[in-house]
């Protein structure tokens, strides 16, 4: 179970922080929420505290993991639809599992393809979303601002071009 200052990840939002435990009546019964402050954007979500499982939310990954999260940022692309449709569906539903390694599955995919053919609009915005997710968990991770866990995002393409 989770705690007030407890760091966590939800899944399409990125790593935030349980700033409270409130009860709100909800259709005439008394739930109790966790209130997260996320890291991007200052948005402040609403979980029930009895289905965080079913939302995803979880712990940060322990800095043992953060090599494995750059091992996927380095490894080669996996295939790709090239429908855009499907390809965009794909790796939406990669965001949407909250899993770190498929998050970052889908900043390398699309940041190797924006380098090689270039992104739509949809995919670019999908591609900065990735990257905010990701390093939102990954400053957590290994105790460094967003911008620092960005340009360690970033270094992965630069160096290996």
């Amino acid at each position: 179970m989770f705690k007030v200052g407890d760091v966590v990840v939800y899944p399409q939002h990125g790593a935030g922080i349980i700033e409270e435990l409130t009860e709100t009546m909800v259709e005439g019964e008394k739930r109790t929420y966790f209130v997260l402050r996320m890291c991007q954007g200052n948005l402040k979500v609403m979980v029930p505290a009895d289905n965080t499982e079913e939302v995803g939310l979880r712990r940060v990954i322990s800095k043992e993991e953060v090599n494995k999260v750059f091992e996927v940022l380095s490894a080669e692309c996996t295939p790709m639809p090239s429908n855009w449709n499907h390809r965009y569906k794909k790796n939406r539903d990669k965001l949407r599992s909250g899993d770190i390694f498929q998050v970052a599955e889908v900043v390398r995919n699309l940041t190797v393809r924006d380098m090689e053919k270039g992104l739509s609009s949809g995919e670019k915005r999908m591609l900065n979303q990735a990257r905010e997710i990701l390093a939102s968990e990954l400053m957590y991770a290994v105790e460094v601002e967003v911008d620092e866990a960005l340009r360690m995002i970033e270094e992965v393409f630069t160096s290996s071009s």
